[in-house]
């Protein structure tokens, strides 16, 4: 096989992933709301196609290269990082290469996965790197007897999906809640994304999900009708099917374009989700009854909406113009820093103490190694310390060191965003830049982080069950608390954290909290604790988060 026919397959991996991405997310099992590993793995993977796509070469070494160098720049999460390093591996193996056999591949796969554990501190097994190293072990025992590529990356393909269907008992969470390894179910289908067109010259297609996929996406379709008003009453409800009742969703459609306009209706088997405009909500829900129970319902006047959303725009300042791409600087100072943050609050904070550039990301948000070297270089500094200030994080931001040559990178590997504050705090401008990063990283591992979110999917932690959209909190990222409203969790994640050690809290808020209820929770907390500890409210204006707490 030649590199036409290597892009050809990446290119059906990437497809194969993208397709299935939302049912890897759903793997995912700690409620929180992150950067979930389909998503991650599945733009790393399209960094590399959009990179190769007029690519015309011959060369397997070239279009690996290539492949290598945009998944890099392109890896998203952790799960993303290591799939780079995997086909970085690829790129290594076949860089002499015009046509590859069955013996390049076990190589090639054989040095990735050598690259991958080594750039995880504590490799955990059960994971993506199980699947990807027991695949490899499965291409080398039976290279040797046959050489033919479609007949060995077969057999890496069977023994990835075997070392996959062993992940729970590596990792018990995973047994608990029924699932496979997020990441593992990533790679493999890549691998046979791949495999799809080596042995029968087939490229997957790119294959919407055509229920959750649509149901997700419902908001977005439905917010580009919200902007002419025809009907009064934006009504929107989902139905539970009664699958007893024969009837067709299509009848119900139709219906609703007879009352109104701007219909949607999308369904898979178990639910039937509507939004339509009309003057008869009532009639639209009699309808939808008729195909099984109302699970919601929400009817909104939409002239009252506009009307007031004309009002608030008139009172707002007008928006700054885009900020600029950045720019590379040249390192004429000595010093310099970088943060990962989400939020304008958060930005400005980082920039009041002292970062060049803020690069925007975090939980659910996961920038890319490029998006990271970018900022790098925009630094005009011949050291640069990077704050990831997010676990997800920390490795796309360790690729950034042997990508820059002309400075010194510096990643101290903040988890998050009070580590990443008290770090940059901590930096001594007499001692050297290894000593700082060591010493703001000890300052970073003394502060105690809480966060108050929601809970992203149904779950099981202990003996405590998990509702989607319930309120959470988590201590040093521990789920210990659930409650009604954010306001309720911060006060109560405070008491559990704060003891006779502490001296400073600094409450930060979110952009879903109004100024009133941080003031209450910022009033509870000072009521009972002020006496004795300096406690600060900040807007950060981050996303996901409603409250994050600082404790030091």
């Amino acid at each position: 096989m030649n590199g036409q026919d290597l892009k050809q397959a990446v290119i059906s991996g990437s497809n194969n992933i993208c397709s299935k991405k939302l049912m890897i997310n759903d793997l995912n099992i700690f409620p929180v709301p992150d950067g979930d590993t389909g998503t991650n793995m599945s733009m790393t993977t399209t960094a590399a196609v959009n990179a190769i796509a007029d690519d015309d070469s011959t060369n397997a070494g070239v279009i690996a290269k290539a492949i290598a160098s945009a998944m890099l720049r392109g890896a998203r999460g952790n799960s993303g990082v290591i799939l780079s390093l995997l086909f970085r591996g690829f790129s290594q193996g076949l860089s002499d290469k015009e046509e590859i056999t069955g013996k390049d591949v076990v190589k090639a796969l054989g040095l990735g996965v050598d690259a991958a554990y080594s750039a995880v501190m504590k490799p955990t097994e059960g994971t993506i790197l199980t699947v990807a190293r027991v695949g490899y072990e499965g291409g080398l025992k039976v290279v040797n007897k046959n050489d033919n590529l479609v007949y060995v990356w077969e057999q890496i393909c069977k023994s990835a999906e075997e070392a996959l269907e062993k992940t729970p008992e590596y990792l018990p969470v995973l047994k608990k809640a029924g699932v496979v390894d997020a990441g593992g179910m990533g790679l493999l289908s890549i691998f046979e994304g791949m495999l799809s067109y080596f042995r029968d010259g087939v490229v997957v297609e790119y294959e919407e999900n055509n229920s959750q996929e649509e149901l997700d996406s419902f908001s977005s379709t439905v917010a580009e009708f919200d902007e002419v008003i025809n009907f009064t009453y934006c009504t929107e409800f989902i139905v539970g099917r009664d699958t007893e009742i024969g009837t067709d969703p299509n009848e119900l459609r139709l219906f609703l374009e007879t009352i109104g306009d701007c219909v949607v209706v999308v369904n898979d088997e178990e639910i039937i989700k509507v939004h339509v405009h009309t003057e008869q909500p009532g009639d639209a829900l009699k309808k939808g009854l008729e195909y099984g129970q109302l699970l919601t319902v929400k009817v909104e006047n939409m002239r009252e909406q506009h009307k007031k959303a004309k009002e608030d725009n008139a009172a707002k300042p007008k928006k700054e113009a885009p900020k600029q791409k950045l720019e590379p600087a040249e390192p004429t100072e000595d010093i310099g820093f970088v943060a990962v943050a989400a939020g304008d609050g958060m930005t400005n904070l980082f920039k009041d103490l002292g970062c060049a550039n803020v690069v925007s990301g975090g939980q659910s948000m996961n920038p890319s190694t490029d998006d990271i070297y970018a900022a790098v270089m925009a630094t005009p500094a011949k050291t640069v310390f990077v704050l990831p200030n997010n676990k997800n994080i920390i490795m796309a931001a360790q690729q950034t060191v042997a990508m820059v040559e002309d400075r010194e990178v510096i990643i101290v590997p903040t988890r998050t965003i009070p580590q990443g504050m008290t770090a940059i705090l901590n930096y001594d401008p007499e001692l050297s830049p290894a000593s700082n990063k060591d010493m703001m990283m000890d300052a970073a591992k003394a502060v105690a982080t809480g966060q108050v979110t929601f809970a992203a999917r149904n779950s099981e932690f202990g003996h405590q069950k998990i509702k989607e959209g319930e309120i959470i909190a988590l201590e040093n990222g521990k789920l210990t608390i659930t409650e009604k409203t954010p306001v309720r969790a911060a006060i109560k994640l405070a008491k559990n954290m704060i003891n006779h050690d502490t001296s400073f809290v600094t409450l930060i808020y979110g952009s879903d909290v109004s100024e009133e209820d941080a003031q209450e929770a910022y009033e509870a907390i000072q009521d009972r604790f002020g006496s004795k500890v300096d406690v600060s409210l900040v807007n950060g204006g981050q996303p996901i988060y409603y409250f994050v707490l600082s404790v030091e």
